[in-house]
This record gives C-alpha cells, sequence and structure tokens, in this order.
C-alpha cells in the first residue's frame, strides 16, 4: 500500500507541473454570437415602433442556417432593437455582413424618419463582458473632464480591438443650464 501511494503522489505532483506546459489548441465559444440591430423612430409610442419597425425587421431576419433565435424589443422612447443569436462557432464577421445585407432589404419598408435617423448594426449583446472607471486621484478632473477623456481618447482606440463589439461611455455629459 505503501509503493501505491508513493506512485499516485508521483503521479498527482507530476500531472499538475504538466498541465501549465500542455497546448490549448483553441478557446471553446463562450458564449453565441449575437447581433444587435438598433434604430430609433422619434415620437412614437411603443405600439407604434413595434408595428411599423421591430415587425418590419424581424420579418426580414429570416433564411440564416445558423441563426438560433431572435428577439425584438420596443420602448416608449421610441426605440426599436432586434437581437438575432447565433450558434456557437459562428463566425460573428459574416454573420454581420449577412444581416447588414438583409437589413437593406428592409429599410424600404421602414418609415422614412427611421431611415433618416440611421439604423445601426452592432457585434454585441446587452451583457457587459468588461466594465471600467476612470478614477482622477488627484483630483484635477472632474466628472465630465473624464468622460470627455474617455470619449477622446480611448472609445475608438477600445472599438479597434478584436473581438470587441461596442464600447459605451456612461460618465457624466455636459450640461448647461439657461435662466431667462
Amino acid at each position: 500500500p505503501v509503493f501505491a501511494w508513493v506512485i499516485a503522489i508521483i503521479l498527482m505532483v507530476l500531472g499538475g507541473l504538466a498541465i501549465y506546459n500542455l497546448p490549448i489548441s483553441q478557446y471553446p465559444p463562450i458564449a453565441p454570437p449575437s447581433i444587435a440591430i438598433t434604430a430609433s423612430y422619434p415620437g412614437g409610442s411603443a405600439e407604434t415602433v413595434e408595428n411599423s419597425v421591430t415587425q418590419i425587421i424581424e420579418q426580414k431576419m429570416t433564411g440564416f442556417d445558423d441563426m438560433l433565435y431572435i428577439n425584438g424589443t420596443s420602448d416608449s422612447a421610441g426605440g426599436s432593437r432586434v437581437e438575432l443569436t447565433f450558434k456557437p462557432g459562428t463566425d460573428p464577421d459574416i454573420a454581420w455582413a449577412k444581416v447588414q445585407n438583409k437589413l437593406q432589404l428592409a429599410m424600404p419598408g421602414l418609415p422614412a424618419v427611421v431611415q433618416r435617423s440611421g439604423v445601426s448594426v452592432n457585434k454585441s449583446t446587452r451583457n457587459f463582458l468588461l466594465i471600467f472607471a476612470l478614477v482622477s486621484e488627484n483630483g484635477s478632473m472632474d466628472g465630465n473632464d473624464l468622460r470627455d477623456y474617455a470619449q477622446s481618447n480611448l472609445e475608438k482606440v477600445l472599438a479597434r480591438v478584436p473581438g470587441v463589439g461596442e464600447v459605451q461611455n456612461f460618465g457624466t455629459q455636459y450640461a448647461m443650464r439657461l435662466w431667462l
């Protein structure tokens, strides 16, 4: 029994050391890729946006072989969001191009104000993978300055990183109060 214990302990130690040297050929996909289509219908109620924007886009987004499901939402502020989720392993760039092509077929059926305000297609989901905060350690920059710094120096650089679908800035925005 002692010999068996010694062999088992040696094998466990060697296995523990070897695991750091094993090659990883491919990381498995953690989440299925998603493509989000967002549109804005200024002044439209949730029902109007649903009927004239969201449903039109959803109807044209059919025929994708790798699509798992589609989810559309409309809000009372005139916003429409259609999210298409594809099978894991699907190339998000190819899926984005296919969705963009299908969206061009839906554009003539959308209201003119929606076409003018623009419809965007992003390779992203509503889930955040990373959130970070900027802090001025010496207090020389306030919230507005930090947002301006992030917007002018960080957003475009982070958006160009491979695999990043969307960069959002949640800092405070400049405001001006006019007293008449």
